[in-house]
């Protein structure tokens, strides 16, 4: 299976994410950049293609990479497309702009999904067809798009249990209950190995990752070429880029990234052409 999708984020997109990030306003990007604020303004909507210049100025001005910037501005990038392994399988969250994931053991007749946002029509068709014995929901954070399906999905499922960061499982109420909470370096087993748990807070305060093998499912923490906004109460931007610099970075370069959005990419292409970094 290949998954093919466009990049999550737009030049504006990164933009208005590292502005908020440094706190810069237009007023003071406009100056460190030299270029013109209705210019920038038009540049941050998307309303306007940045030349390599003006994309090597904003990054400079907003503490980017301008070589990964201006490739990203230029469409000089994007991640190449992979074949997933078996286990691994793939869907958009219907009406949800959002990715799910499955992982199916079928020797083991054993599985995990990853963020039920969406319809849940499809998670759980497919799960019965299987069949298999779906044990954890992975959830990376508390956002709807990536967990409103959590409720029939349990109700169809009821020995699943849900994997959430405390920080984060308040927000979902009694769809949590009995959850299993993250701790940062733990793991589940599952199968015939086991799920890593990397607590990442910045997107929010409770964002986590969860690794498998080969492949990381980054939730809203690291998109290919770009990182998630910024929606945490006691978590920030800086905790978000050293979360991932010091918990994701660290893996092999061939890992997959498998995020909640856009496309995947890995760990070395992330770290070769991300320009938050």
């Amino acid at each position: 299976m290949k998954i093919v999708i466009e990049l999550e984020d737009t030049f504006g997109d990164i933009m208005r994410k590292a502005s908020r990030g440094t706190a810069m306003t237009g007023d003071q990007l406009a100056k460190a950049s030299g270029i013109g604020a209705d210019r920038l303004a038009a540049l941050q909507a998307d309303k306007a293609q940045a030349s390599e210049d003006e994309a090597r100025a904003v990054a400079r001005a907003l503490k980017l990479d301008p070589g990964k910037l201006a490739d990203i501005a230029l469409r000089r990038w994007t991640p190449p497309v992979m074949e997933q392994p078996q286990h691994i399988g793939h869907q958009v969250n219907t009406p949800q702009p959002s990715n799910g994931y499955f992982l199916i053991l079928q020797e083991q007749k054993a599985a995990a999904f990853v963020d039920p946002g969406g319809a849940p029509a499809n998670i759980i068709s497919t799960l019965r067809r299987s069949p298999v014995n779906l044990q954890y929901i992975l959830l990376t954070h508390r956002h709807a798009d990536h967990c409103d399906a959590l409720a029939p999905v349990r109700e169809a499922f009821p020995s699943a249990r849900p994997v959430i960061h405390r920080l984060d499982a308040p927000a979902l109420g009694t769809r949590a209950r009995d959850s299993i909470g993250i701790n940062d370096g733990d793991a589940l087993p599952f199968g015939d190995g086991e799920i890593r748990l990397r607590h990442t807070p910045g997107h929010t305060d409770g964002s986590s990752c969860f690794i498998y093998k080969g492949s990381i499912f980054t939730g809203d923490t690291l998109f290919a070429g770009s990182v998630g906004g910024l929606f945490g109460d006691d978590f920030g931007y800086l905790d978000l880029l050293h979360g991932i610099e010091t918990k994701l970075f660290c893996l092999p370069e061939d890992t997959v990234v498998l995020p909640g959005h856009g496309p995947p990419s890995t760990i070395g292409e992330e770290r070769a052409h991300n320009p938050f970094f």
